[in-house]
């Protein structure tokens, strides 16, 4: 009662205090008007009448604002957890008076809570909260605007004060709430004030709470001793209504409201799952405040959007928006954590390399042991060789000499004689002639820079024996491999330079441009821009998600050995030509090493950008993340296809164009393409007629021309081989590969048609991938059926290389997030980690695919090793 008596004995004294400033105010304003009219007067008579006029006006305006100021004024003293139930009208102004004892080792909060109690108000009353070191104000009912200008109005609000911090250890704090209005109606209100004894969180303890648009809730977190990272979750069962959940420094004012909480702070919307992770350092205070601020609308969340107003100024009512929450703060990893990721994810792939020099020291010791055992004179002939050595250099004796099928009846030569490039014999169409193995060095050792496509290939000269050849019924190897080997390495060695090059081109803006992505994330705080597992996204530095960026490191390394593999291949195929061995000159599938150099880096370019790609996931980057898979499925159905085929495959420009042109269909999918049916039916039309225009030029071995005549040529054909006599296709097994990838496009395009997936660019991929998966099939099958045989090493690498494809996809289906929704709803898919304490599914995948890759390199490097010693016109096309 004695502080009650007090704090009211100083209310008057501060009211009395107040009425004399005014009446000095106006004292002064009075003496100063009174010096001036003196100044500029001329006449001393009017300059007295003048001057009582103005005294007496003065003084009379200046005593009716002090009476009234006094007269309209209520100040009351109030209690926590009492409600009042008051009413308001532009004569008088309420003020309540509250004190409480804060202290600094513990932080109790202080909540209040308005309720208009009329349906209809004629002026909305002002609620002015004035603290020790803020000030906090609001009108009821509060009008929350959404898109488009819509007005919400809530007649319950609820409010959190800011909690200025102190230094002493206890100390008593006083706040006044305001109370007034412009209506000249009386408004009924009533009012609580309350402390909040769980405003303080607790390490892994979780604490349920409500809030709506009009009630947000914060809560405060102080770091314990040893704790340098936490992590955030908020969670609710309720999808909608949408909310926004944010970090902010322990500073006042408190942003808490839907249409300033993204002005301070990390924040970021959520439905049922929000997660953010926060790090002491960057906190002076070592504490920060929880924020939770649900919507007025749906919109940002991916629901559903209210009509469009009929007036622009109507009010709409948002019915009920309450959302229960619950918010848990757990530690995250420490520095042990990270150190044991990264050594786990270099280790991993280290042991690839430790892997690859094992076994190139048994390989080579055991080629050691063979040569000291099977001194073979120089002069031995091919046939002789395989006879002593087994038909793939392991001491297995073929079954026959015909294993690998025999090409007699196309007219080839069954001799160990090379082929030249014209025709020297009227008996054989292939045009073989001898020479020595003297005539064959020094043709391969004149200077490959003098060397142009347009001085070597004579073929265009004699165009009739390029038709001959390659229209065969049966073709062998040696029919498409008559050109020079030497510039056709060097034409080969294009498609890494080019790959190179763009690369360069490529990946410079790439990082510069996820770099500025990633500069704005830390600056706005808006955790809507990236598309991270929330759940196990673990910072360093200035990345957000680091783990993410580590995982792909196996890309990079990987791609780095197979380069490295390649480079040692290539070494001991020069050091072989170099002693004119009959066996690489003559034998084998021809070795370009170009395409495998540009596989290689493709790989490694695909772990730098997809890292790049992972700095900041999102919708308008995701093309970083695939760009190189198509340029890695397309160089890999390229190699295929070179393996029996080096004469006639397409040159770098020419590949490198159409992998563009993906890319470019890539963009546009991204962009326009989810919904758009216009864009399916256009790349539906232009996906079906590449597919017939490649599937011509295969079949046909690019002896067709694509002009004028075409027309006429097509229904020649379809007359002569279906009407007037019904006859089978010429080559049938190109045929079956054909009419296989035919069925199999068509029917992607039907589904992209009729389905229209919004993931564009994943759908692109899928084409790409499962056209190289038939094409693999179909060369392996084919192999096999030819007589050929797959050797140890290569049938491992396609055993394991299956299996891990198989565990990667499984990883790479667990869809941790999809720039397909909206932030929030991306956050549904976020789970926690699941290796280490640090690597999520995603990260696995990166680990798999990157291991599966390497294996498929090798086995297109290793598949074909065990026709080293066979001649190429005993090996089959296909």
């Amino acid at each position: 009662m004695l502080a009650g008596l007090t704090l009211g004995i100083g209310s008057r004294s501060r009211e009395t205090a107040v009425d004399n400033m005014v009446l000095r105010s106006c004292w002064k304003s009075r003496h100063k008007n009174l010096r001036r009219t003196a100044a500029r007067s001329v006449h001393p008579a009017g300059l007295a009448a003048l001057l009582l006029l103005c005294s007496c006006a003065t003084q009379l305006v200046c005593d009716a604002a002090a009476v009234g100021e006094a007269k309209y004024m209520v100040q009351k003293n109030a209690d926590f957890d009492v409600t009042y139930n008051d009413t308001v009208t532009h004569d008088d102004q309420t003020i309540y008076a509250f004190n409480h004892t804060i202290s600094r080792n513990k932080t109790v909060g202080v909540r209040v809570t308005v309720d208009v109690l009329q349906e209809s108000v004629e002026s909305p009353i002002l609620f002015v909260v004035r603290q020790k070191q803020a000030v906090m104000s609001f009108q009821v009912p509060l009008n929350l605007r959404g898109l488009y200008q819509r007005q919400y109005p809530y007649k319950h609000v609820g409010r959190t004060l800011c909690q200025p911090p102190t230094r002493a250890a206890s100390e008593t704090q006083y706040f006044f709430v305001d109370v007034s209005t412009l209506s000249s109606r009386g408004t009924n209100y009533q009012l609580r004030v309350s402390r909040v004894e769980s405003f303080t969180l607790q390490t892994d303890k979780k604490f349920t709470f409500s809030a709506s648009p009009s009630q947000p809730q914060y809560f405060k977190y102080v770091f314990p001793d040893g704790v340098d990272t936490v992590i955030v979750k908020v969670n609710s069962d309720m999808n909608f209504p949408c909310s926004v959940m944010s970090i902010q420094d322990i500073q006042c004012p408190v942003y808490d409201l839907d249409n300033n909480v993204a002005f301070i702070g990390m924040y970021q919307t959520m439905t049922q799952k929000g997660a953010i992770t926060v790090q002491r350092k960057d906190f002076p205070s070592n504490s920060f405040y929880v924020v939770v601020v649900v919507k007025t609308e749906d919109e940002a969340c991916g629901g559903p959007l209210r009509l469009y107003p009929l007036r622009p100024d109507e009010l709409i009512n948002a019915g009920n928006r309450s959302k229960v929450l619950d918010v848990l703060v757990s530690r995250t990893i420490n520095t042990e954590t990270y150190v044991i990721g990264m050594l786990f994810c270099l280790g991993i792939f280290l042991s690839f390399y430790l892997l690859t020099l094992l076994v190139a020291c048994v390989e080579n010791k055991r080629m050691n042991r063979r040569r000291d055992l099977l001194q073979i004179p120089a002069d031995v002939s091919p046939a002789e060789t395989a006879s002593l050595l087994g038909k793939n250099g392991d001491g297995k004796t073929p079954a026959s000499p015909y294993e690998y099928g025999s090409f007699a009846d196309t007219g080839s030569m069954l001799g160990s004689e090379p082929v030249t490039d014209s025709i020297t014999s009227t008996d054989n169409n292939y045009g073989y002639m001898e020479r020595s193995l003297d005539s064959i060095a020094r043709s391969r050792q004149e200077s490959l820079s003098s060397v142009e496509e347009e001085e070597y290939d004579t073929l265009d000269d004699i165009n009739s024996d390029k038709n001959i050849v390659r229209t065969k019924k049966y073709l062998c190897v040696a029919d498409l491999s008559r050109k020079d080997k030497r510039v056709l390495s060097k034409k080969y060695q294009i498609y890494f330079w080019n790959i190179a090059t763009i690369a360069v081109f490529y990946a410079l803006p790439v990082i510069q441009l996820v770099i500025t992505y990633q500069t704005d994330v830390n600056v706005t705080g808006n955790q809507d821009i990236c598309y991270y597992n929330f759940l196990c996204a673990h910072p360093l530095g200035a990345l957000s998600s680091f783990n993410n960026i580590l995982s792909n490191l196996g890309y990079v390394m990987l791609g780095l050995l197979f380069l490295l593999i390649v480079l040692k291949r290539e070494i001991v195929h020069k050091r072989a030509l170099d002693r004119n061995d009959i066996n690489a000159l003559e034998c084998g599938i021809p070795k370009h090493f170009g395409l495998y150099y540009a596989m290689g880096t493709a790989l490694m370019m695909e772990g730098l950008l997809s890292a790049c790609y992972h700095v900041c996931p999102n919708y308008t980057n995701f093309q970083f993340d695939t760009s190189f898979m198509y340029m890695i499925a397309g160089l890999c159905m390229l190699k295929l296809y070179q393996k029996r085929h080096p004469d006639i495959n397409a040159s770098a420009y020419t590949a490198y164009a159409c992998l563009a042109a993906v890319i470019f269909f890539s963009v546009l999918g991204v962009l326009f393409g989810r919904g758009n049916t216009v864009f399916w039916i256009v790349f539906s039309v232009i996906h079906i007629l590449a597919t017939l225009l490649l599937s011509t030029q295969l079949y046909y071995m690019g002896r067709w021309r694509l002009d004028s005549g075409i027309l006429r040529r097509i229904v020649h054909v379809m007359y002569t081989d279906c009407i007037r006599q019904c006859s089978g296709p010429m080559y049938i097994d190109r045929m079956v590969l054909l009419v296989m990838g035919n069925i199999v496009n068509w029917s992607l395009a039907a589904y992209g048609l009729i389905e229209r997936p919004n993931d564009f660019a994943s759908y692109l991929l899928a084409i790409a991938i499962c056209n190289l998966l038939l094409y693999f099939a179909f060369y392996i099958i084919m192999k096999l059926r030819s007589g050929e045989r797959i050797q140890c090493l290569p049938l491992v690498c396609i055993l394991f290389t299956a299996v891990v494809w198989g565990f990667a996809l499984y990883f790479f289906f667990q869809g941790l997030s999809t720039w397909q929704k909206t932030p929030a709803e991306s956050r549904e898919h976020n789970r926690d980690c699941i290796l280490l304490s640090f690597f999520d599914d995603h990260d696995i995948w990166h680990f798999l695919s990157s291991i599966a890759m390497f294996g498929s390199f090798l086995v297109l490097l290793t598949m074909d090793d065990d026709l080293d010693g066979v001649q190429r016109d005993k090996i089959y096309v296909f």
